[in-house]
């Protein structure tokens, strides 16, 4: 069975999408089979994986949520043979409104996974930069949770908030419910304040925040544009061999907890 793991922060600007893209598209290459659910309806993953979001002619994660189609029905196939889309679009907005008369409308998503999640190794799910019911219903659906948390100023403002989300969704929804990890990501070494945070960040949260640190990269920041994830635009870029770093951290760890079951 795979494991899944949501991407959260309702702190928009540090690194999600991003890293959902990246991550999910690194473990592909390492020969993982991955699905990434696009929870946003700004639809940032499937423009980044290079599809056409004004022209999404197939269903996508909106009618899967409101019962008009099957996740395996949405998946989209992507330019890495081993990397799989559950699309998202613009009418995910209207999404929250209509689950709100369910009475299981946090189980919504956990139950539309349940008929794919065999096929998978892993399946991110890139949330929106909010803690509405869609969030909820990724952080209910998941195993894990990843915190992207930018080295900048205010860069712990909001954690709080998510940590004390998780806490309710651990509490009410989702017992088995872990942090995978923070993700220290837009690093810039020759900032004083950057490290500053890395610092922080590591002094808060020990042995829970990933080794790799996502550096800002040119290549990583054009890839987007492209259609691509870094790995396909530029395959030697620093971007690029942080987030396999990553993917080979997140490898290790799981393996190292399988072996300890």
């Amino acid at each position: 069975m795979g494991k899944i793991i949501a991407i959260a922060n309702q702190k928009g600007g540090v690194g999600k999408t991003t890293t959902a893209i990246n991550l999910a598209a690194s473990l592909a290459v390492l020969e993982k089979k991955v699905l990434l659910v696009d929870a946003d309806p700004q639809a940032n993953a499937t423009s980044g994986l290079g599809f056409d979001v004004n022209n999404m002619q197939d269903p996508t994660i909106y009618e899967c949520l409101i019962g008009q189609a099957e996740i395996a029905q949405a998946v989209l196939v992507t330019e890495i043979k081993d990397l799989h889309l559950l699309p998202s679009h613009i009418d995910l907005v209207g999404a929250e409104i209509e689950m709100l008369q369910l009475t299981d409308r946090e189980q919504v998503l956990k139950k539309a996974l349940l008929q794919v999640v065999d096929k998978y190794d892993y399946i991110f799910i890139d949330c929106s930069p909010s803690l509405g019911l869609i969030t909820v219903n990724a952080l209910t659906a998941a195993d894990a949770v990843i915190i992207p948390v930018q080295c900048e100023f205010y860069a712990l403002e909001g954690l709080g908030k998510l940590l004390n989300t998780i806490k309710i969704v651990q509490t009410r929804l989702n017992p088995a419910l872990a942090i995978e990890g923070f993700l220290l990501t837009m690093y810039d070494a020759r900032l004083r304040l950057a490290n500053q945070v890395v610092e922080e960040v590591r002094r808060h949260f020990p042995d829970m925040v990933f080794q790799t640190i996502i550096q800002r990269n040119v290549k990583l920041s054009e890839s987007p544009s492209f259609g691509k994830p870094v790995i396909l635009y530029d395959a030697a870029s620093a971007g690029s061999n942080h987030y396999l770093n990553l993917a080979k951290e997140v490898l290790q760890k799981n393996e190292m907890n399988t072996q300890q079951v």
